[in-house]
């Protein structure tokens, strides 16, 4: 977790790595986001994310249900599949981890 300019993010990875982040989510005073920390390399044949950097790409969730979406749920299973380094199923998250993002 970290203070991002005018946003609260969360980032979700496999260590506590910033670099290893596949999710991120930012929190702002109007509006939450959801960051593809590799977004770029991901085919969006919907044409859901946004953004045009080199490695990132977002969606605004607009409503809790974006989430529930087809093309949102295939773009966050591609995103996990695709990792640079991947989730580790028997992992089990730790209160007292963080990803420090400096």
């Amino acid at each position: 977790m970290y203070d991002n300019y005018n946003a609260l993010a969360i980032g979700f990875g496999p260590s506590e790595r910033a670099s290893e982040a596949i999710f991120s989510i930012a929190v702002y005073p109007r509006w939450v986001s959801l960051f593809f920390l590799q977004g770029a390399k991901l085919p969006d044949p919907d044409n859901v994310l946004r953004g045009s950097g080199s490695r990132v790409r977002h969606l605004v969730l607009t409503e809790p249900d974006v989430l529930e979406q087809p093309a949102v749920k295939k773009l966050m299973a591609l995103a996990l599949a695709s990792a640079k380094m991947p989730l580790d199923p028997k992992a089990t998250a730790a209160a007292d981890r963080q990803i420090n993002f400096g």
